[in-house]
């Protein structure tokens, strides 16, 4: 192999890797398509002449977005491992399968999904919120925090390492934004002692539409590189805070993303169960979500499709409403779209 590293967004270095390595026979010429969209990963689709497709994910160091934002490329290894248990735990179809993974050039291979196929953000940026898709985005998540928990004793040892989680999340979202908003120093670092405390479950931490194909109908979820065992409220933020946010930029459809907000909620809860970690389960999600939805304002990773105004107005509405935490789901979606109005 050559002695410079890999990059894979030069495709006649990616054709020698393949090549030498035997992922494609010597004389195989497959075709490649770079993919936009995420700022942590090289990410390539490989198309074989057999017809059989790739997605290839290297991880970077340095993350593509305005502020340093730095993170162990080795976190690639944790996706892998992710990709396999969630496959055991997800809805069958809901995770593309593992095809290699190099750990010397930080990169891995999963199954492509066939098209035809969208991405869930793309469709509801154009305002179309189906509610079928909001149940199963709750449902998904549900079911892989229950049964993760069931199998807590073996997860919780294979997904102790939580250095990915702080670095792309705790770290770039609440504790940056806390430097941002002084204002809301106070609630973010509390909201991290008590992510940090708490562990009962596999939590994917980066549960968004982003990431998220629809195919036939059905989701396939993407992205598993922050990956960890801790606290599955967080997910819940995560994911709601993106609904919240789309439905403060599109007011024409504000109505649509509140019913879907607590659809989702209403999905996830039925999905998990009855387990013993749902009973304070609601507040924390709710002081999750504002979290998430001020760091996406003012965080390394703000959402591009907020105006600065639109930052602005949601970053001001989310500190007043840390000062009185919304107690359920239903309320901070009220009280949110009251702030925004």
């Amino acid at each position: 192999m050559p002695d410079i590293p890999l990059n894979i967004e030069d495709f006649d270095g990616l054709l020698a890797y393949l090549r030498q390595t035997r992922r494609v026979g010597v004389t195989e010429s497959p075709r490649f398509t770079n993919l936009a969209g995420g700022v942590s990963n090289r990410t390539v689709l490989v198309q074989r002449e057999s017809g059989e497709a790739w997605v290839l994910k290297q991880a970077l160091a340095r993350l593509r977005v305005q502020v340093e934002w730095l993170s162990d490329p080795r976190r690639i290894e944790r996706e892998a491992l992710g990709m396999q248990r969630l496959a055991e735990l997800a809805p069958e179809g809901a995770i593309t399968p593992l095809v290699f993974l190099d750990p010397a050039e930080h990169l891995l291979a999963m199954r492509a999904v066939p098209t035809p196929h969208e991405n869930w953000k793309t469709m509801l940026l154009s305002g179309r919120v189906d509610a079928g898709h909001v149940a199963q985005f709750g449902r998904l998540l549900g079911t892989i925090h229950r049964r993760a928990w069931q199998r807590r004793g073996e997860l919780a040892a294979e997904f102790e390492d939580r250095s990915f989680f702080e670095s792309l999340r705790l770290e770039p979202y609440y504790l940056y934004a806390a430097t941002q908003m002084p204002a809301a120093k106070g609630f973010l670092h509390e909201l991290v002692e008590q992510t940090r405390a708490t562990r009962y479950t596999l939590v994917h931490g980066d549960y968004s539409p982003k990431n998220i194909l629809v195919r036939d109908g059905r989701l396939i979820l993407l992205d598993h590189e922050v990956i960890h065992f801790g606290d599955g409220a967080f997910d819940l933020g995560f994911s709601l805070a993106h609904l919240l946010s789309k439905a403060h930029h599109l007011i024409a459809h504000r109505d649509a993303f509140a019913q879907a907000a607590n659809s989702y909620w209403a999905s996830y809860r039925e999905a998990a169960g009855d387990v013993p970690w749902a009973v304070d389960l609601e507040p924390r999600a709710a002081s999750h979500t504002l979290g998430c939805l001020l760091a996406r304002c003012c965080g390394r990773s703000p959402l591009e499709y907020l105006s600065p105004d639109e930052r602005e107005r949601q970053a001001r509405g989310v500190v007043e409403l840390m000062a009185r935490v919304p107690k359920t789901v239903a309320e901070l979606t009220a009280d949110f779209f009251g702030g925004m109005a």
